[in-house]
């Protein structure tokens, strides 16, 4: 049991009351002091306050007092006895007083509706997250802003079930989306749902049997053989700009990195130290972008050639859809242009789009990838590099060794970029037997 007492301590004529918490618990007495807002004066608190008095101002003033005393008191009783009294020290004491004063302001009801959830969630997740997985969580929010407006409804969370989703793939099928496409879009708004759900807002109870499933698409890569073409091409046939694409085409190739690490690649990233045989090896150091992990990758002699020719220097650094417009014309120059199956962006009234060029979100919806059979230098994109190094030195180099450079966590993710059934991995043992 506790009980409240108020004390006058200050030498002042005029004052704030000082609150004592005192209470009993496994056989030891507690007191705990805290300082109040309640102002009276010193004269009052030692002859007036207890004494029974027919004067009206006294007795108005023992009435003013004691009706906030007990709004105090029992503010804090209320407050002790909804904890574990081994949790209570003078700084709880003085908060519970403090939010007497200023109660603390309840949080705003999280809402339930899917696409503003969307925005709750996105504010949350801004500062873990980098900027790549941002935009597409992004992309996956205007999809759905999309199918809201063109069914003119507003999903709620807990409407997030089999039945959406299969109304949610005939919309994105209707309008040309690829189906690893959707499933990605999925899974995005499933980690949308059960982070609603986490905060205690009900969701579907097939929330977690809706399917997204990865769906085998053709894994385009540049064979060694084609590579040779490449670097075999007359430099008369170039420009400054090919020439500069293609040199940084043959280093993703043989570095196995994303652009947006290779394309931040300088000399001033590289080291030299001694392997076992005493005999000096270039490595280049960095921190990928999309996972953060720190890098020590070795660098390829067909990069030191590269590095040789331009003084030791990598290329001009250049933006993303110029280089993935370059190295298709570079890849078109060497003649890799047989047709293979694959998909490349198309506009809505079937206008070939090697490159997507938009000023706006709105514009993007306007294409959509299209699987068919194309000239294999059409297909060149910016990720080529990385699927070439992981396919054309698996089974040569140690698959734990191509993992620590492509950076994938396990051999599964690893098998699976690279498209490895388990037909393929049983056929690959027959060349033990």
């Amino acid at each position: 049991m506790a009980a409240v007492n108020f004390l006058y301590r200050s030498t002042k004529d005029k004052a704030n009351l000082h609150l004592r918490l005192l209470y009993r618990f496994n056989d030891t007495d507690f007191v705990f002091g805290a300082n109040t807002k309640f102002e009276t004066t010193k004269d009052y608190w030692s002859k007036d306050h207890k004494k029974k008095s027919r004067d009206i101002i006294i007795t108005n003033e023992q009435t003013r007092v004691n009706t906030e005393l007990n709004k105090i008191e029992n503010h804090v009783l209320n407050a002790f006895n909804s904890v574990n009294p081994d949790t209570i020290t003078k700084e709880w004491l003085q908060t519970q007083i403090d939010n007497y004063y200023n109660p603390p302001q309840e949080a705003e009801p999280l809402p339930k509706g899917l696409l503003k959830y969307f925005d709750y969630f996105i504010e949350c997740k801004k500062n873990e997250i980098t900027n790549g997985t941002l935009k597409k969580y992004n992309v996956s929010k205007h999809l759905l802003q999309r199918y809201e407006l063109d069914k003119k409804t507003a999903i709620q969370i807990i409407d997030v079930n089999e039945k959406f989703k299969l109304d949610f793939e005939k919309y994105c099928l209707k309008n040309n989306y690829a189906p690893n496409t959707i499933s990605k879009d999925l899974r995005t708004l499933k980690t949308v749902c059960n982070h609603a759900k986490y905060n205690g807002i009900k969701t579907s109870h097939q929330l977690e049997t809706i399917k997204t499933p990865n769906y085998k698409t053709e894994k385009i890569y540049l064979t060694f053989e084609e590579l040779q073409k490449i670097e075999e091409i007359d430099k008369r046939r170039l420009n400054d700009n090919y020439d500069n694409a293609k040199d940084w085409l043959i280093i993703s190739c043989y570095t196995g990195q994303r652009i947006s690490d290779f394309m931040r690649f300088t000399k001033d990233m590289i080291r030299y130290e001694k392997n076992k045989d005493g005999v000096l090896k270039p490595f280049i150091e960095f921190t990928q972008v999309k996972t953060d992990k720190i890098m020590t990758v070795a660098l390829h002699p067909k990069v030191i050639e590269i590095l040789d020719k331009r003084n030791g220097n990598f290329p001009k650094v250049i933006s993303d859809p110029k280089y993935n417009l370059y190295i298709k014309q570079v890849c078109r120059i060497a003649k890799i242009t047989e047709k293979i199956k694959g998909s490349k962006l198309t506009d809505l009234n079937n206008e070939d789009k090697t490159e997507k060029k938009t000023k706006n979100k709105d514009e993007v919806k306007q294409y959509r990838k299209e699987v068919g059979m194309y000239k294999k230098c059409e297909l060149i994109t910016s990720h080529v590099g990385r699927r070439s190094f992981c396919t054309n030195f698996y089974g040569t180099i140690p698959t734990t060794y191509l993992m620590n450079v492509s950076g994938h966590s396990t051999e599964q993710m690893f098998l699976t970029y690279l498209g490895k059934s388990n037909k393929d991995l049983a056929m690959e043992i027959t060349n033990y037997f």
